[in-house]
């Protein structure tokens, strides 16, 4: 698995609901995120997307995905600076290329919610 929900069984202290609403929440914001990244890179507000990218990092790291969190950090760093603009696509694609995996892996624990909290 992608996803790591240390965080989110500690935090929710084994609230079924709560993570289910966590979840669901994640869902609607990574699907903001995509499309705003592209938008962003493509329009070229370099410093706006390095704001996103610290946003979406938060989101990120409580779902446990804690490589994608430290790429995160890299783009927000260099998007901010306006360097390496040649590289933001490759952390845009990746960042979308996780996430659909990480949200894949939700709909499993959502539907099997007993199994993991």
């Amino acid at each position: 698995m992608r996803i790591d929900l240390t965080y989110m069984k500690n935090m929710s202290a084994g609230n079924k609901e709560l993570v289910l609403e966590m979840i669901d929440i994640f869902k609607n914001q990574v699907e903001e995120f995509n499309d705003e990244m592209e938008s962003l890179n493509k329009n070229k507000e370099y410093e706006k997307l390095g704001k996103l990218a610290h946003k979406a990092k938060s989101s990120i790291s409580i779902m446990g995905l804690h490589e994608l969190a430290t790429d995160l950090k890299t783009l927000e760093n260099i998007a901010k600076a306006g360097t390496d603009v040649e590289t933001y696509p490759k952390y845009i694609a990746k960042f979308r290329e996780q996430t659909a995996e990480a949200l894949e892996e939700l709909d499993e624990v959502s539907k099997n919610i007993d199994l993991y909290i």
